[in-house]
């Protein structure tokens, strides 16, 4: 990445009070299309292992599996005999129990798939509850980079869209591959006990519908991974348009936004209806075959009958036994659409659990206990690309209770050190130390709850205010809720909304106005109560007025605790303890304000400059 910050990439709820405190510069291909699923086997594995944790279910379900495909294989045979008795002298009541032994056969399969649907389902979703939650988990572990770097839409689509592929392939496709398997090798094994030439009428047809899906699913298989990747680029697109229309309206964009959907959705419905094609020609083809079986058995049949080797019982019940060959057969060649989306999917949720998570705890790490907020880099250098420094070699010290002010132009560094203070990112090379300790043998749950950090673009989530004050601290009371937002100078305005502090309020809405957002990740951070403060130009967006009120909160707030502000309007840090002006990765000044406008360097060029 470039060796500046002004292409940040803004992940608007990675903290506490959301916001851009996380970023990595550069861009990034948002629509790139993922590789095709290389490991089918290596996929198999890995939803095996989701399979096997509901074992006792679907070991009942392989039993009624079993059972049916009994019954299946041994009506034909009851069939064939019935025929033959039909020949000889036989009395109507024998033939009526045979009637009725074959009804209730069928009427107990009936039951059985039955049985067998409705806990295959209830299983199947156990398994994508387990799935999703994997997902959603790791989604959690993850580093910053990884987020930096994805779009909204697209790990969307794969909670969503490929997850639910998945689902549709477990519960309809498990069951008929299990049954299929076994209705498949008990025909053939009847038949080749029964007559061999007929047997073998019969299996003519396999190596045929084997060739014509190899083929088909070969071209098919394609197609529906663009299809999953067209979707998730179309997802990211809506994402980003719906949450940016603001945007999208004030720049007169809407036809432009238009055009890119129509141009996505294009080829998302070029890549869909290929697939369909491809994967539609499927059933007609087998089902030729099929037929063909039954001409192959028909005429193999009559010619062993003709010669008094069969009878034509036999020839009715290999007729049925074809089918229940060749059937199986369409249904598996079938499964291979529903197969195809699914793998596709498959591979770009194990992709996703595949990934790096963010670096465990050391085995010393300790926790933090009564942290004192004494903050010291030494000779920290950091890129967020191997090769290509942001930091150079920054090094600084900050005492108990001091006020650090951070300056300088866009791509400075500024974000860079505090991403590092929090440990969202290591550092390439040096230290930062707390209280007198790398922060990497910290426990980095009790290192995060060492800071309260109030951002630029706050995070609200869905939920009442009250609920979004005490984010960070759950256990918090309506009293300490209410102090917090008090001290916050939130509570006025608060109270003024039909619902107070029962307000419902959302991250994408716009029921508040800016200044009342910032004011409410005040808030959020004043009940945290952290001895280390990040204020992250938690000013730049809102009036005057509104900043005074906000200057005034976040002037409570620091009282006590070491703070970082970072700011480009720098009459609101003229009080900080110490001022820190970066260029380039590196600290080229440090010192009061005074002492600063004294040197007349480059910090008094900017202060100046902002009043010309």
């Amino acid at each position: 990445m470039p060796n500046n910050e002004k292409r940040d990439i803004v992940v608007p709820s990675l903290s506490r009070g959301g916001g851009r405190l996380a970023m990595v510069p550069g861009g990034m291909n948002r629509f790139a299309p993922h590789e095709k699923a290389k490991d089918v086997r290596g996929t198999f594995r890995k939803l095996l292992q989701f399979y096997i944790k509901e074992g006792k279910a679907l070991i009942i379900v392989l039993l009624f599996i079993v059972l049916d495909v009994a019954i299946t294989l041994i009506a034909p045979y009851l069939i064939g005999n019935t025929i033959n008795l039909m020949k000889g002298q036989i009395s109507l009541s024998l033939m009526e129990i045979i009637v009725v032994v074959i009804a209730a056969m069928y009427a107990i399969d009936s039951v059985i798939n039955i049985l067998q649907g409705v806990l295959m389902n209830v299983t199947t979703q156990k398994i994508v509850r387990r799935l999703r939650k994997s997902l959603f988990d790791k989604l959690q572990r993850l580093p910053l980079t990884y987020h930096d770097t994805h779009t909204h839409g697209e790990l969307m689509s794969r909670l969503t869209n490929d997850v639910d592929n998945i689902s549709v392939t477990i519960a309809q496709s498990t069951t008929q591959a299990l049954g299929a398997g076994l209705t498949i090798v008990g025909a053939t094994v009847i038949m080749f006990i029964l007559n061999s030439y007929l047997a073998l009428a019969v299996l003519i047809t396999a190596p045929l519908i084997l060739l014509v899906t190899k083929t088909i699913t070969k071209h098919s298989k394609e197609l529906f991974v663009g299809q999953q990747n067209e979707l998730g680029a179309l997802n990211g697109l809506i994402e980003e348009s719906i949450a940016g229309q603001k945007m999208v309206k004030a720049f007169n964009m809407e036809e432009n936004r238009t055009q890119q959907f129509d141009e996505i959705n294009a080829r998302l419905r070029h890549n869909s209806v290929r697939a369909q094609i491809w994967s539609g020609m499927l059933g007609p083809m087998v089902n030729v075959i099929t037929n063909f079986g039954y001409v192959c058995v028909a005429f193999v049949g009559g010619i062993l009958a003709v010669n008094g080797m069969v009878s034509i019982g036999m020839i009715a019940s290999f007729t049925v036994y074809a089918q229940q060959f060749t059937n199986p057969l369409n249904n598996i060649a079938g499964m291979f659409n529903n197969l195809q989306s699914a793998l596709a999917g498959a591979e770009r949720i194990f992709e996703l659990l595949s990934e790096a998570e963010e670096p465990e705890d050391s085995k010393d790490a300790v926790e933090m206990t009564n942290p004192r907020g004494e903050v010291r880099f030494e000779d920290v250098h950091f890129a967020y690309t191997p090769g290509v420094d942001v930091l150079h070699n920054v090094s600084f010290s900050v005492t108990p209770g001091q006020k650090i002010a951070l300056v300088g132009v866009t791509g400075a560094g500024k974000t860079t050190i505090v991403n590092l203070l929090t440990r969202f990112y290591d550092v390439t090379q040096g230290k930062v130390m707390l209280d007198g300790m790398d922060i990497r043998d910290y426990k980095r749950d009790s290192l995060r709850s060492t800071f309260s950090v109030v951002l630029q673009d706050t995070c609200l989530f869905t939920g009442t205010i009250a609920d979004n004050i005490k984010y960070g601290r759950p256990q918090a009371t309506e009293a300490e809720v209410i102090d917090a937002a008090r001290i916050a100078g939130a509570d006025e305005f608060i109270k003024r909304l039909k619902d107070g502090y029962a307000t419902v309020v959302s991250g994408e809405s716009d029921s508040l106005s800016q200044g009342q957002r910032q004011l409410l990740a005040i808030a959020r951070a004043v009940l945290c109560r952290a001895p280390i403060l990040i204020l992250d130009e938690a000013t730049s967006s809102v009036d005057t007025r509104t900043e005074l009120h906000i200057q005034k909160a976040m002037l409570a707030l620091s009282e006590g605790s070491t703070s970082f502000v970072i700011a480009h309007r720098l009459s609101t840090i003229k009080d900080a303890d110490s001022i820190m002006v970066l260029a380039k990765g590196r600290i080229i000044e440090t010192g009061s304000h005074e002492e600063l406008m004294a040197a007349n360097g480059h910090y008094a060029k900017m202060y100046n400059s902002q009043f010309e």
